[in-house]
């Protein structure tokens, strides 16, 4: 799933620099995440950054949104053409 920011943000900005993606930006009250941007840190991280950093704990999948880590892979090899990516990520959803 996509991740998204949810009313519980601080408008802290502290996820913002985080992102690999440059998917977080600030909305009008709190910080919001393009989903076409975001990778949920696949390919870059174990985990996602900007939920590692939040102090709210308001950065969480997006219901609405269920991708596969394996669409979260290509979007973070579409995004960063020039960045090599193992063939397979290790996962963070498989048990």
């Amino acid at each position: 799933m996509a991740t998204m920011i949810t009313e519980e943000c601080i408008n802290c900005g502290a996820c913002e620099p985080e992102c690999p993606n440059e998917a977080i930006f600030e909305g009008e009250d709190i910080y919001l995440i393009n989903p076409d941007k975001c990778t949920e840190c696949v390919g870059h991280f174990d985990e996602e950054q900007c939920a590692a950093v939040c102090p709210v704990d308001c950065c969480v999948p997006d219901p609405n949104i269920p991708e596969a880590e394996e669409l979260l892979l290509n979007r973070a090899k579409t995004l960063h053409p020039g960045k090599e990516f193992p063939e397979e990520f290790p996962s963070r959803f498989r048990n």
